[in-house]
């Protein structure tokens, strides 16, 4: 069973400025917690018991945020509030660590995920979320993370979440070229390739990739020979390039919805679709809602 994750929070969030020149991206919140949670929730949820942070020197606030508040905790719960002392341990859950390791330069997404080396090995298998990137799971029974899991461990090739996209948005994803067609919502299909932001003509398919992987630890000795690339980065699209050449690669299809935190809009859908069914603040929000949506 795959029981580490990999969470790459080193960047500058340079798409959330100016929100993000003083606070992590990943710490805005949407509702009621900030963004990372949610990601760490859905990782938790799809059995994971092994967060490593790959952050950055400016990033203390994330690595604080779950951390114990044994001050704060005491508080709330000298003055009997129960409930928020609750949510706050629920933060990191028991049996869930959360360990934080350093990159040192901002070498790409590649070089963020080879530093989580030490830490995974490269005997095990591991997934990787990209906390911009928001998966709602609602109504679902299992998530699409633990889906994509399942198929690892049923295939042996490694797993990339897609999604489709409006065919006239393909030029800003990383668009995948699926063997015989694209496979079904909740399935997966091996992979012919992925092609870098094509033009709607070029495109291959209509179906992106998202920000989430299941790798093998074999891609940790393919990203430390992989020159760097676009940006003079290491990209891990070109480890993965090499592994599907070799062992394929597969595309599972979610089910779900994602919400691209690291972009306004994105963020204020994902504010919207998760403020409306919040089981506290549901109600008078969707009021709110009601109450601006009126013409003046």
């Amino acid at each position: 069973m795959i029981r580490k994750a990999v969470l790459p929070v080193a960047g500058f969030g340079t798409r959330c400025l100016p929100a993000s020149k003083a606070i992590p991206k990943e710490m805005i919140t949407i509702v009621d917690r900030p963004v990372i949670q949610y990601v760490v929730n859905e990782a938790v949820a799809a059995g994971i018991r092994d967060i490593v942070l790959v952050t950055h020197a400016s990033k203390s606030a994330i690595e604080n945020h779950f951390d114990k508040h044994f001050e704060l905790e005491a508080s709330l719960e000298a003055k009997d509030k129960q409930d928020l002392l609750d949510e706050l341990k629920a933060i990191a859950p028991d049996g869930v660590n959360i360990i934080s390791v350093r990159q040192p330069e901002p070498l790409g997404l590649g070089h963020a995920v080879l530093c989580a080396r030490p830490v995974i090995g490269d005997d095990e298998p591991f997934a990787v979320l990209l906390p911009d990137v928001l998966v709602d799971d609602e109504g679902l029974e299992r998530n699409d993370l633990a889906g994509m899991i399942d198929a690892f461990e049923a295939s042996g090739r490694s797993q990339l979440m897609v999604e489709e996209v409006p065919w006239e948005n393909v030029h800003k994803y990383g668009i995948v070229d699926p063997q015989g067609g694209a496979p079904s919502p909740g399935e997966s299909c091996q992979l012919d390739g992925v092609v870098e932001k094509p033009s709607r003509d070029d495109a291959p398919s209509n179906l992106a990739v998202i920000g989430r992987y299941v790798l093998p630890g074999r891609i940790f000795s393919l990203l430390a020979e992989t020159p760097p690339g676009a940006g003079n980065e290491i990209q891990l699209t070109d480890a993965i390039e090499t592994l599907r050449q070799s062992d394929g690669v597969d595309a599972w299809r979610m089910r779900g919805k994602t919400y691209d935190c690291g972009h306004q809009l994105g963020y204020l859908e994902a504010t919207m679709v998760y403020g409306r069914r919040h089981p506290r603040f549901g109600e008078g929000f969707r009021e709110l809602l009601s109450r601006y949506s009126q013409p003046e």
